[in-house]
């Protein structure tokens, strides 16, 4: 009973809060903020505080390395569905996670684990990314917009990221990359597109889509971090350290957005 509880429960009902917080905080604040402040790392920390208690430290740190080079692939993801959000939303999505897939699979077949490498691919995604919206295509941010919330809206939201945490934590038994892959899996990625596309459309989604590019690099500080200071203190000390400095690297995008989105 404690395994499941700790495994599939409480990993659940934690992660399924934070979509619901994502789409608030857009829809409050618009999608410059959205975007940043809706990318802050929870569910990743959800994820590897139970990776590493199933688990231990050093496995959870392994698992950490392939997550910068994953969120690269997120970024592929988003600059997918940004572009193509306009002409179809189904076509978006197809495309997208076809892109995520396939992707995702060469990670796991070279087994990209070396923290440096993984760094690097998400820098290089990030810059190349974010210049193409920004300056070629041209994307354009999107203001405050009002909000309709429903108990369906807030379900959905919820069990599309509790699902895949749970994915994540007992993938452990699989193998550390592919576990590090799952604990960031564009779960709220898509169903954040797919809400903002339905409740303000297809500029609103896409501009979302360009802030998160940024956002995501707070959830890649936070990976690096934990790699790092799991096998030095233990999982309580490691994450609040990571989290922290996670949490002011997001602060200084948010302070910066108005100058580069």
């Amino acid at each position: 009973m404690n395994s499941l509880l700790f495994q599939v429960f409480i990993p659940f009902i934690l992660s399924a809060l934070v979509v619901i917080i994502v789409m608030y905080i857009a829809e409050n604040y618009g999608s410059k903020a959205g975007g940043i402040l809706g990318t802050i790392p929870s569910t990743i920390v959800v994820a590897f505080v139970f990776i590493a208690y199933s688990k231990g430290t050093d496995f959870a740190s392994d698992a950490a390395a392939v997550v910068p080079a994953e969120l690269s692939v997120n970024v592929i993801f988003l600059f997918v569905f940004s572009l193509l959000v306009h002409r179809s939303t189904i076509l978006a999505f197809i495309v997208s996670f076809i892109v995520w897939a396939s992707l995702s699979s060469l990670l796991v077949i070279f087994q990209i684990d070396y923290i440096i490498v993984s760094i690097l691919l998400y820098l290089s995604s990030v810059l190349i990314v974010f210049l193409f919206l920004e300056k070629i295509v041209k994307i354009p941010s999107i203001g405050k917009v009002k909000i309709h919330y429903t108990a369906q809206k807030i379900i959905f939201r919820g069990f599309l990221a509790g699902i895949v945490i749970v994915i994540a934590v007992f993938l452990a038994n699989v193998g550390s990359i592919i576990s590090g892959i799952f604990s960031v899996f564009p779960a709220i990625l898509s169903s954040t597109m797919l809400i903002s596309v339905k409740e303000h459309g297809p500029d609103f989604a896409a501009g979302m889509a360009k802030s998160m590019v940024l956002g995501l690099s707070s959830v890649a500080t936070y990976a690096t971090l934990i790699h790092l200071l799991y096998p030095i203190y233990d999982i309580i000390v490691g994450s609040i350290i990571a989290y922290v400095i996670s949490l002011f690297v997001t602060i200084c995008i948010f302070f910066v957005r108005k100058k580069i989105l």
